[in-house]
């Protein structure tokens, strides 16, 4: 065991987070820790790492065990560093043997013929090396291009990023710090899915345990093993994915509430036969005995799924004509910052659109412009009876923080009576005193259903949603999928939640190369899609890569006497030179098996695959840097002979 709960009981004042709960971390587990939102799993997290102690029972943790915590606290961290220096900060040895190396460099420019100075400094060397000094910039900058930065970022400094790359930055240093437990809580958050998709391939082969807390139910699905559930202050196992554990927990209350309506019937029985035959002689004995088994019985309770329901139902006040927008040769530029390049796009009544692909690609301004808050070059026409209502993130942040939850929503200028508000109101779960809080007391959550409630009061018929699916449970999310299949409007999401686009969506924008490409149908079949054109690319890619063939035109031979010893040499070369040739191609492709391997997170999460694969860059470059110099060579001689043939 690495770490774990013994019969763990913890409080927050009188509100009981779990109850006796007993939980161990094995080596090499994928955990998927869930539960409704403000159930309490940060609090456990924060329990395992010893930020909080427990009321009653044990948290135990190995010797030497280090456990790495990344959580959304972390957001407001001040750090004036490059990025690729806080990343490099998790080679803690290494970085500190560079500093004592630097000072022993400084002290033998001085004094070069100190023996034992320079035994200190090779053996200094030596365990540099062994805690990955001379690779530790090479796999910071592999981590952070996996998380989405560019190369020209890694100098600026940490503290000029949003919270979001911020948060990236911290996930890159904590992968590379590799502890034995990786805490996770929500990952995904703020990753955009190229991001998701690298985190995915690198933590399937992370050599530790990781615990992961996400609303993402498709990365869950992906990641997990096992999942571990906080209910009604009570941790339940699982052993499998998510699927299996909805498939399992489905069986399980099943099972008992059988079992619950079994012990029922009996129990009815046994009271009708202690009521009937209790006030007679001859039986009164034997019913004073089924009495007694019946005190004694150990009751089964009865079972119910006691889960929060938001009733959310989006409600259409008019229909729209049939264009909802159109684009027409749109570009849009920040400066020397292209996003769009004269590209045409529209919306139709009936579209549901996921507008997906990487963070920095342009999504949120590609969602601004169809509101018609970016100034852009080119056409932006919107339909015939449209009312739209953006929801986003920043939502969040412009909720007035000393408003109450239903002053908040009568800015939202509704024209409702405040019954109507605070019916709306209940279906997203606040009810009664619930109205009367203060915005600035609410979790992520809750400030979330309440920018929803605002956006759905509107009764629009075009929806514009940015990430919606942000602070919400997974079931919460279940239920806002089901409100938008019913929803009888238009939309366009923004989103990283795979799972939940692919059950909203029926078209797929992407920028790609500054235009918008769609793609009409499901989510899986625009996966098909896309996995084709990155391959017709990487074909192209592959084409303009590979040399053209050389075409030696055969020399008809002149009725005057030929050279023949010249020309049984000049036919020998050219045998020569097509082997070279093929041989060439042949370490070309070798190269790009070897750079394939050098970018696959698993390789360099394995030091020894890792030390490999950079020996085999190293000989195939060489090998490759021979052949193209006597290919060249090759290939000159060849035309001079050639020359020599003609005169």
């Amino acid at each position: 065991m690495l770490a774990g709960f013994n019969n763990v009981t913890f409080e927050f004042g009188a509100r009981v987070i779990v109850s006796d709960a007993t939980w161990h971390i094995q080596p090499n587990e994928r955990i998927g820790l869930i539960g409704y939102n403000g159930t309490g799993k940060s609090t456990l997290l924060r329990l395992l790492v010893g930020e909080y102690t427990c009321s009653a029972g044990t948290v135990e943790r190995g010797k030497n065990v280090q456990i790495g915590f990344l959580h959304q606290d972390l957001l407001s961290t001040e750090i004036e560093k490059p990025v690729l220096e806080v990343a490099m900060d998790a080679f803690t040895e290494a970085r500190r043997l560079e500093a004592e190396l630097r000072k022993m460099e400084k002290q033998l420019e001085t004094d070069h013929s100190n023996e034992e100075l320079l035994h200190q400094y090779a053996d200094m060397l030596h365990d540099f090396e062994l805690a990955g000094g001379y690779t530790m910039q090479h796999q910071s900058e592999e981590v952070l291009h996996g998380l989405g930065f560019e190369t020209d970022q890694f100098e600026k400094p940490f503290n000029q990023f949003s919270g979001g790359w911020r948060m990236r930055v911290l996930l890159a240093k904590l992968i590379l710090q590799k502890p034995e437990i990786l805490l996770l809580d929500e990952p995904t958050n703020h990753l955009d899915l190229p991001s998701i998709e690298w985190l995915e391939k690198y933590l399937q082969h992370y050599p530790g345990s990781v615990v992961i807390v996400s609303h993402d139910k498709y990365f869950m699905n992906r990641m997990v093993n096992k999942v571990v559930e906080l209910y009604q202050q009570q941790l339940h196992m699982y052993t499998g994915n998510f699927d299996f554990y909805e498939r399992e927990k489905a069986e399980r209350i099943a099972l008992q509430k059988r079992a619950f309506e079994n012990q029922q019937d009996y129990i009815r029985q046994q009271e009708r036969f202690i009521e009937r035959f209790k006030a007679k002689a001859s039986k009164a004995a034997q019913a004073q005995s089924v009495a007694k088994r019946l005190d004694k019985l150990d009751r089964i309770e009865d079972v119910e799924i006691e889960r929060p329901n938001i009733r959310i139902n989006f409600m259409v006040g008019q229909q729209p004509g049939r264009t909802i927008c159109t684009l027409k040769h749109v570009s849009k530029a920040y400066g020397d910052v292209e996003i769009l390049r004269n590209t045409s796009a529209e919306i139709f009544r009936g579209d549901k659109v996921a507008l997906i692909g990487a963070n920095g690609k342009g999504k949120s301004t590609l969602l601004r412009i169809i509101a018609g808050s970016e100034k852009i070059e080119g056409d932006r026409i919107w339909g015939h009876n449209v009312q739209e209502a953006f929801y986003a993130q920043h939502q969040l942040e412009s909720l007035n923080v000393n408003h109450t939850v239903l002053e908040e929503m009568t800015t939202s200028r509704a024209g409702k009576t405040e019954l109507e508000y605070r019916a709306l109101l209940g279906c997203f779960l606040f009810s009664g005193d619930d109205t009367e809080k203060k915005i600035k007391v609410l979790s992520g959550g809750e400030k979330a259903r309440v920018a929803l409630a605002k956006t759905i009061v509107s009764k629009a018929n075009f929806l514009m949603l940015d990430e919606p699916t942000n602070h919400l449970d997974m079931h919460s999310v279940e239920l806002l999928i089901e409100a938008l299949n019913k929803y009888e409007g238009s939309l366009i999401i923004v989103s990283h939640d795979r799972y939940f686009i692919s059950r909203t969506a029926n078209v797929f924008w992407e920028i790609i190369n500054h235009e918008i490409r769609e793609f009409r149908g499901t989510y899986e079949e625009y996966l098909e899609w896309k996995e084709k054109l990155l391959a017709q690319e990487a074909a192209a890619k592959q084409e303009q890569m590979a040399p053209e063939p050389v075409v030696v035109k055969a020399v008809q031979p002149k009725p005057q006497p030929v050279n023949r010893e010249l020309q049984k040499e000049y036919q020998k070369q050219q045998k020569a030179f097509e082997k070279q040739e093929q041989q060439l191609q042949q370490l070309q492709a070798k190269m790009q098996e070897v750079e394939g391997r050098m970018a696959d997170p698993a390789v360099y999460a394995d030091k020894q695959q890792f030390l490999q694969a950079e020996k085999d860059y190293s000989t195939v470059k060489q090998q490759l840097d021979a052949a193209q110099q006597q290919y060249e060579k090759a290939f000159e001689a060849l035309m001079e002979m050639e020359e020599q043939l003609k005169g």
